[in-house]
Formats: structure tokens, C-alpha cells, sequence
């Protein structure tokens, strides 16, 4: 049993990882300013948590939270592509002033192990497929850069201070609890809320560009993984499922299994956007047994379950 720290808790994937430490039995702390994540996420742990509320731009309320914390999973941030064009400042200062915080808060309080939230805009828009992690940075938008600035403060963290660290890249996340209702919402549960109440879903360019969708629970087993395995310190893994598949194909599938024939709106691409991902994930199975238990499949059929 460990007492951890999960900041940004009260988003989509913090508090399906709360859910988890807690039914592992670990005693769980937030840390939330709930400007993205939502207090509703909490409601049915909100006994079994102890919920600091705040920013992680204040140091003061950083330390506080990280007092006593032996593994911290740092999923706070301000998320999405399109925010970080229209507001780069905004997504330094949490992204990259709230990892560093976070970071040196660990370092001078003891913390064993920090897990750190990344992303695979990271890579851009490199032809290359499977992405690698050895491949170079090629960030496309602020909110890539400000990932970019937490992979490397992370590594550097554990090369100068010991602290260990891990950067998980995460490849499009989806499952329940994530909000369709945000401007910057993920493809998944936009077309699933628009399918289900009988409008016609936006596909920004031609619908050809193809993604690595990757169902919650992945993503939470990986975190789990990571905050335990011995040889990840100092290490950054991709966390997908190594299958791609366009938007016009997920479009169809969910289609055939919400039982709808609804045609798209086809509208010009979005800027910042990457054309392909696909990750390679053999790193993350060699060094801590991670593999993938949901499929894009099941993990859809879930996902519009619970939306229902």
C-alpha cells in the first residue's frame, strides 16, 4: 500500500486512475483546480479521497499536496491542440511551470517515483511509422512543446537528482467520463453523443488521416505498471494499442454499432493537426510487461455503453 498523488484527478483519465489505486488499496490524494476536470468524476470516491483543490501553478499549494507522497501521477494539464494555438501562454504556464513544480516538490519531499503524463504530439508529423521513441521532437503546436518541456525536465530531474521519473506517451485516449461537450473535445466521444442523438458528426479533412486509439483502461494498467516496474526510471514509453485506423473507418464502425446510417460533415483539416499515428509499443512490453487488454472493438462498445 502506497500513498499516492494523482494530480488532475478530477479529469477523464485521473479519476479512472483514481478508481484503480484506490481498489488496489493505496491511500489517494487529488490535486485539482477542476478548470478542465470535473468534480462529478469524484462524487462516488469523494469519501475515500483526500482532495486538496488548487493550482498547480502555486508552489505553496504544490508542496502541500506532495507532503507524504511516496508515487505521484502527474496527469494534470491543460490539454488539446486547437487551446494551445489560441492560447500558448496559458498552456506554458500549467504545462510547463505546474510539471516543474510538481518535479522539484518530489525532489525535496521525498517522493519516489513521479509518472508523468506525455503525449504523442510530440512527434508530429515525422512520416515515419511506427513512432519510436527514439525519434526526434517535432512538436507541431504549443500544447506538443509544453509535452516536449515535461519529458525532458523529467529525464533531467532523474539524471541530476535521482528522482525517478517516467514519461508515459499516451496515443488518443478515449473511454467514459471524457467530456463531449468541451470545444476541445476527442474525436470518440463527439461522434458517439452526435450518432446517439441523431445529428451529423464533423470530420475535419478528408477523414483519411489515422490514429492509434488507445481505451482507458490501457492507460491506466500502463500507469499502474510504471509507477511499480524497477527498470522505467529515467525512461519515456509510447502507451497505444500498435493498430491504426482512419477516421472514416472508426466513423463507419461506430456507425454499424450504435446502428445508425448517418452521413458526416466533412469541413477543412484543422492546423496543428498530425496526418498519422501509430505507435510502436515494444519498448513499454520489454520493459515492464505492458500489453494492451481492451481492443479498439470492445473498448468502443464500452465506451458508447456507458455514454447511453
Amino acid at each position: 500500500m502506497s500513498n499516492c498523488l494523482v494530480t488532475g484527478g478530477g479529469g477523464f483519465i485521473g479519476s479512472h486512475l483514481v478508481r484503480n489505486l484506490l481498489s488496489a488499496g493505496h491511500n489517494v490524494r487529488v490535486l485539482d483546480n477542476f478548470s478542465t476536470g470535473k468534480r462529478e468524476n469524484l462524487i462516488q470516491v469523494m469519501d475515500h479521497i483526500e482532495l486538496i483543490e488548487g493550482d498547480l501553478r502555486n508552489m505553496e499549494t504544490v508542496r502541500e499536496a506532495v507532503k507524504g507522497i511516496e508515487l505521484i501521477f502527474h496527469q494534470a494539464a491543460l490539454p488539446s491542440v486547437p487551446r494551445s494555438i489560441a492560447d500558448p501562454l496559458s498552456s506554458q504556464a500549467v504545462n510547463e511551470v505546474g510539471t516543474l513544480n510538481i518535479l522539484l516538490a518530489a525532489r525535496d519531499m521525498g517522493a519516489k517515483r513521479v509518472v508523468f503524463a506525455s503525449s504523442s504530439s510530440v512527434y508530429g508529423n515525422t512520416p515515419t511509422l511506427p513512432k519510436t521513441e527514439e525519434m526526434p521532437y517535432t512538436p507541431l503546436s504549443p500544447y506538443a512543446v509544453s509535452k516536449v518541456a515535461g519529458e525532458l525536465y523529467s529525464k533531467n530531474f532523474y539524471q541530476l537528482y535521482g528522482l525517478e521519473t517516467v514519461s508515459l506517451r499516451y496515443f488518443n485516449v478515449f473511454g467514459s467520463r471524457q467530456d463531449p461537450a468541451s470545444q476541445y473535445a476527442a474525436v470518440i466521444p463527439i461522434f458517439i453523443t452526435k450518432l446517439l442523438t441523431g445529428q451529423r458528426p464533423t470530420i475535419f479533412g478528408d477523414g483519411e488521416q489515422s490514429r492509434d486509439f488507445t481505451y482507458i483502461r490501457n492507460v491506466v494498467e500502463a500507469n499502474v505498471l510504471a509507477a511499480a516496474s524497477p527498470n522505467v526510471a529515467g525512461e519515456i514509453l509510447n502507451i497505444a494499442t500498435n493498430q491504426r485506423i482512419t477516421l472514416n473507418q472508426l466513423y463507419e464502425q461506430l456507425c454499424r454499432l450504435i446502428n445508425v446510417d448517418t452521413e458526416p460533415v466533412y469541413v477543412p483539416p484543422r492546423e496543428g493537426d498530425v496526418r498519422h499515428s501509430l505507435a510502436s509499443i515494444s519498448k513499454a512490453k520489454e520493459l515492464m510487461d505492458y500489453r494492451p487488454s481492451v481492443t479498439l472493438e470492445v473498448g468502443l462498445e464500452r465506451t458508447i455503453k456507458s455514454f447511453q
